[in-house]
């Protein structure tokens, strides 16, 4: 019989998350979020409780955890804030795990402690302007050159790319050409500050405000041979890997949100008052809180099931592309009832469901969009 209460591990684990993010996060992100302005303190105060570590073993810096401990994070940031919430998703997911997965063993020894404690921040540059879902449309290149890799390109819509904390981005970049005429991607590490290495300004943005996005431009960027991450022309797959983790970890951000939306309405139904009662009594309130609800509830226990599979070693692909797409698309209609329940003030970004509803539409874009979802699983499907 299915069980997905906690154990006492991950569940000491949420209630610290959730006490970080009530009382660090909540008091101050919404200045940040105003200003566009990423807020190194608290990212530097994430890491230090080691949540940039919690997936990776301890021999490497990390916390010993497992993916659902950092999904755990990551629904309980997103409850107060998405900008956090995805600055922690991609430092891990996107800027660190490749590395722990695809590199060599010097290289985890090189970058993994620092990312883990969250000294550094790593990113992940696959998008390109005329490449999103069709990844395999790469123009980056790179070519090997006295023993370097000389990288030209460009990179877009990349968080943490451009922070004060970023040590590296991992680059997709066409090295060749395979038998079959196909393009040869692979990955190479680029640390910041690498000559060559442009940041361009954040961009600005609808939602996620208080996260950094930038693009990247390489212009005859040199970087060692031995920053090949994994094999030549392996770049593809291990990014498509990459990313059938990674969704596990949006549909936990989406989660969150939605269920931040609820208890944000829920507060705000019981406070205000129209017509000389509660909004809360009125039963057109309680049924969008009802649905609120059962969708958050049933967001959980899509992404716990794609975690669980993913941490016995079983296949996960079809399922975490479901709880990709239905979380999104909760987050999105819990964040406009949210909105809806609110009146005017939802309009208003001084209240958090302001700032809900303007960072979760991006959910059902980022990290492949709801329609390459319904893609995978009608593959899955056998379609």
């Amino acid at each position: 019989m299915l069980d997905y209460r906690l154990d006492d591990e991950h569940e000491t684990l949420r209630k610290t998350v959730a006490e970080f993010a009530k009382d660090v996060v909540a008091p101050q992100i919404g200045e940040f979020y105003e200003r566009s302005e990423f807020p190194v303190d608290i990212v530097r105060q994430m890491g230090q409780l080691g949540l940039f570590g919690l997936p990776f073993p301890e021999e490497y810096g990390g916390m010993g955890g497992d993916y659902l401990a950092l999904c755990l994070a990551i629904e309980e940031l997103a409850r107060i804030d998405s900008s956090m919430a995805i600055t922690l998703e991609a430092a891990v997911s996107l800027g660190s795990m490749p590395i722990y997965r695809f590199g060599t063993e010097e290289q985890k020894q090189e970058w993994l402690p620092r990312l883990c404690s969250g000294e550094l921040l790593g990113a992940f540059g696959l998008t390109e302007p005329g490449s999103g879902s069709d990844a395999g449309s790469t123009r980056t290149t790179a070519r090997l050159d006295g023993g370097k890799w000389v990288i030209n390109g460009t990179k877009s819509f990349i968080t943490n790319g451009g922070t004060e904390l970023t040590g590296l981005v991992t680059v997709a970049a066409v090295t060749g050409q395979s038998s079959d005429g196909e393009k040869e991607i692979s990955t190479i590490i680029v640390p910041a500050g690498t000559p060559g290495f442009t940041v361009s300004r954040e961009y600005s943005k609808v939602g996620w405000c208080a996260s950094d996005t930038r693009e990247l431009a390489f212009t005859d960027c040199r970087v060692p041979q031995a920053n090949l991450l994994g094999e030549v022309g392996r770049g593809y797959a291990q990014f498509l890997s990459i990313l059938d983790e990674g969704r596990i970890a949006i549909a936990a951000l989406a989660t969150g949100l939605a269920a931040g939306c609820l208890e944000e309405s829920l507060r705000y139904a019981h406070e205000r008052q129209a017509f000389g009662r509660p909004i809360g009594a009125n039963q057109a309130i309680q049924f969008k809180l009802a649905d609120m609800e059962m969708r958050a509830h049933t967001a959980r226990l899509a992404w716990y099931r794609a975690a669980e599979l993913m941490v016995r070693g079983e296949p996960f692909k079809r399922e975490s592309a479901i709880a990709k797409l239905y979380c999104s698309e909760v987050a999105v209609d819990n964040a406009r009832d949210a909105t809806q329940i609110h009146g005017g003030y939802g309009f208003m970004n001084e209240f958090p469901v302001a700032r809900m509803w303007r960072d979760a539409k991006v959910l059902e874009i980022g990290e492949g969009t709801s329609e390459v979802q319904r893609m995978l699983i009608a593959r899955e499907l056998g379609l």
